[in-house]
């Protein structure tokens, strides 16, 4: 039950109930048909011995009977006995037992040739002759055959019935839930395009499907304005920070160009010059990041030679490489071009390579290559490093986040990869990320192609 939607939960709770409803009604009226029609015939059966207890004579010295007698009205067959028992006149339905005992004013059921009659007799007196027997006969099998008939009916539409519910429960039910179907994809795709500025917008309403809908809209709106409040603020503090670390910047490079200072006090500035380094990339990736966010960061768009700008990117981190003992190889097809923002190219370039020299081994190895794969340009870049647990890749993309102990203690910002999958989705591309520990990662990436002197 768990796995069906709502929408068939509700058509199967509403077809049962209904089937159970119709089911309940059936049973009671068929239980209360057959007694009403078992309590109709014998009134009637009663109505008809009485009556005909008028339509007997004594005339010139014998018994006249009335033609009456012999009509089959309403079922009944009648029959006149004598006082003895003697059969004198009437009709006997076939199969109905000729031992019946006759019964003054009883009325009950005698079986017989597998059928059931009400048998009503009625000891009355006729004037100048004496006393006689007048007996009425009625097949209540055949009054409840009527009965049967409907239910062998009942039971073989039932299923129709039970069809005809299914299919209206279910557009009834998809109906009534459309302005939940309408959320879950506005919500879907709120997510997938992450574009908080969008509502659900299910119009008026007043039931509890369209509140709903209302407080998700508010609730969206709270959640944009707080965005926006957060972007703005990381966008504000990252612009203040770049002037005094600029300036801190400067002073260290002064300092250092400074022939007085004492190897110790140099080595100590060259270490805060370090730590101002890592602080001002932070600052810029923060600004650039937000930047994206709010929409304010221009991505200029021209023809690249992608090839050149892999093996360029390549040649400047051999020198950071090298001091980890890390072979690069390179295997870059020439002559491959894309339409996008150059220095925002390099820029996911190098963050991945360094992102593989930082996290890979000593004397281990980094594998950069680039291809053309139909109208895709595809590349990787691999290294044989610490790796990523399956836990934590999916996360890797977030801003700040970092996987472990391990992870933590480089250099990184935990902006790097950040950066890298909004360039890629900047340029029309798609990035994805294999890992296992202590295995290596391997960063595969692909950009559409551009023909070589293509206009932008």
């Amino acid at each position: 039950m768990r796995r069906l939607s709502l929408k068939m939960k509700l058509t199967l709770l509403y077809t049962v109930l209904m089937t159970a409803v119709v089911c309940g009604i059936l049973v009671l009226l068929f239980s209360l048909g057959n007694r009403q029609i078992l309590s109709s015939v014998q009134n009637q059966l009663r109505e008809s011995v009485y009556g005909a207890s008028g339509e007997i004579d004594w005339e010139d010295g014998r018994l006249e009977f009335d033609s009456d007698l012999d009509d089959l009205e309403n079922g009944v067959y009648l029959s006149v006995y004598g006082e003895d028992g003697t059969w004198l006149y009437g009709r006997i339905p076939s199969g109905f037992p000729d031992t019946t005992p006759l019964n003054d004013g009883s009325l009950r059921t005698v079986s017989g040739n597998g059928q059931d009659y009400s048998v009503f007799d009625l000891y009355t007196s006729i004037k100048d002759y004496g006393n006689v027997y007048i007996r009425g006969i009625v097949s209540v099998s055949a009054a409840e055959e009527g009965v049967y008939v409907i239910q062998n009916m009942a039971l073989i539409f039932l299923p129709l019935l039970v069809i005809v519910t299914a299919v209206l429960g279910y557009f009834m039910t998809r109906r009534t839930l459309r302005p939940v179907s309408r959320m879950t994809a506005a919500v879907q795709q709120i997510r997938r395009e992450k574009d908080l500025s969008k509502r659900i917008g299910l119009g008026r309403g007043s039931d509890e499907i369209y509140r709903l809908g209302q407080t998700f809209d508010a609730l969206l709106e709270q959640i944009e304005d707080g965005f926006k409040r957060e972007q703005q603020f990381t966008s504000d503090v990252s612009h203040e920070l770049r002037t005094p670390v600029a300036a801190m910047m400067l002073q260290c490079e002064t300092l250092l160009q400074d022939d007085s200072l004492s190897p110790r006090s140099k080595e100590g500035v060259e270490f805060l010059y370090q730590k101002v380094r890592y602080l001002s990339s932070m600052i810029s990736q923060l600004l650039l990041l937000s930047r994206a966010d709010q929409g304010r960061q221009k991505v200029m768009m021209e023809l690249v030679d992608f090839s050149e700008l892999m093996e360029m990117t390549a040649m400047e981190a051999e020198e950071m490489a090298q001091e980890k003992s890390i072979r690069v190889s390179v295997r870059i097809a020439p002559g491959l071009y894309v339409k996008g923002d150059e220095t925002l190219l390099i820029r996911m370039v190098m963050n991945l390579i360094e992102n593989g020299i930082n996290y890979g081994r000593e004397g281990g190895h980094l594998d950069i290559s680039l291809e053309q794969d139909a109208d895709r340009i595809r590349g990787s870049i691999a290294d044989d490093g610490i790796g990523i647990s399956q836990e934590d890749l999916p996360h890797i993309w977030e801003r700040f986040y970092q996987a472990d102990s391990a992870r933590s203690k480089t250099s990184s910002s935990g902006l790097g990869l950040s950066m890298v999958a909004w360039i890629i989705q900047a340029h029309h591309g798609q990035i994805q990320a294999q890992s296992a520990l202590g295995q290596g990662t391997v960063f595969s990436f692909c950009l559409p192609a551009a023909a070589p002197h293509q206009n932008c």
